[in-house]
């Protein structure tokens, strides 16, 4: 579980928009996981498992708080994010493409997280979020299209 953990915890954080929550996140997933290690397939992905089950706790968070748009998510400005030394343009440009994503309606900001960031295939993804493949695809070329459009348009994308 080692090598998951700060996969798990850079997407509890990316979820729920704020460090302190994305901390319990993926401690409550851990603790999860432990609960229900005989639940476990041996010879699955790990990794997929845990992040579903990440989906579910937060989604059943969600639930539980009433919020079902993303509100109450923290600006991205305001997360320390970890600095491995790029140049500073680099560090603006992240910052500002990783506010972008966060802006993303929560479906959307899902699938990016897991296909882009963490590398799923389209088909780990859909697995993970226990949707269709070409849910996926389409929550994709949504949000490309979105950032793309917002990139494009320094004042933001506001049309």
């Amino acid at each position: 579980m080692g090598a998951i953990y700060p996969r798990l915890w850079r997407y509890a954080v990316a979820l729920t928009g704020r460090r302190d929550w994305g901390d319990d996140l993926a401690q409550t997933t851990c603790l999860r996981a432990l609960d229900k290690a005989d639940q476990f397939e041996v010879g699955t992905h790990l990794d997929r498992w845990m992040f579903r089950m990440c989906q579910r706790v937060w989604l059943n968070e969600l639930r539980s708080r009433k919020v079902r748009t993303g509100g109450g998510l923290m600006p991205v400005e305001e997360i320390d994010l970890a600095d491995n030394s790029p140049g500073t343009e680099v560090n603006i440009l992240a910052r500002q493409v990783l506010s972008h994503v966060n802006a993303l309606p929560e479906a959307q900001r899902q699938s990016v997280l897991l296909v882009y960031v963490e590398g799923f295939s389209y088909k780990e993804a859909a697995e993970i979020m226990e949707i269709p493949v070409g849910t996926v695809m389409s929550r994709l070329a949504g949000a490309r299209k979105k950032l793309n459009t917002i990139m494009a348009d320094p004042a933001g994308g506001q049309a």
